[in-house]
């Protein structure tokens, strides 16, 4: 997840053998910033949990099964309803160890890559949901030295073709 201005925020999905990248857009909650705002109430802010266990759920239905098999994310509080996660999606969670940003090399890379078009110090609600899917394009679309020069929906279309395959393992 990549986190702007005013608690907005942008979760970030990558597939690490193919560096596929699917971008989670996590609009606001209706009613942030209203003055009824209940005290101990859900967070409204891009990034709750429920915002983000419903933004996620959702994005990762699009993916095919062989890619949903795990999840792994960092130890932040928007993952606290990484157990109803779980229930719904079927997809376990894992959590990498606090102070340990190597253990999700590839997803810190692409957050990196991903500051290109969401810099620092930017409110990321401005941009649309559409606005998200066309930086996840450009991203997907871009060669990768790590992949021979193939772009992540090159590798991942190979990739899926080689599942698709009977009798045929990978070597990944």
């Amino acid at each position: 997840m990549i986190i702007g201005l005013e608690r907005s925020a942008v979760g970030t999905v990558v597939e690490r053998t193919t560096r596929f990248t699917l971008l989670v857009h996590l609009p606001r909650e209706e009613g942030y910033r209203h003055k009824a705002t209940p005290k101990n109430g859900p967070a409204l802010a891009g990034y709750g949990a429920i915002t983000m266990k419903n933004a996620l759920a959702n994005s990762m239905a699009a993916l095919p099964a062989q890619l949903t098999r795990s999840l792994t994310w960092d130890r932040g509080k928007e993952m606290s309803a990484h157990a109803k996660f779980r229930v719904e999606t079927g997809i376990p969670v894992f959590f990498a160890d606090p102070q340990s940003p190597w253990q999700r090399g590839t997803n810190e890379n692409t957050n990196g890559l991903l500051r290109q078009y969401f810099p620092k110090g930017t409110d990321l609600s401005r941009w649309s949901a559409e606005d998200i899917d066309a930086v996840a394009h450009a991203l997907n679309t871009r060669p990768r030295k790590t992949l021979g020069w193939r772009t992540p929906a090159e590798a991942l279309n190979e990739q899926l073709l080689l599942l698709q395959q009977p009798g045929v393992a990978t070597t990944s």
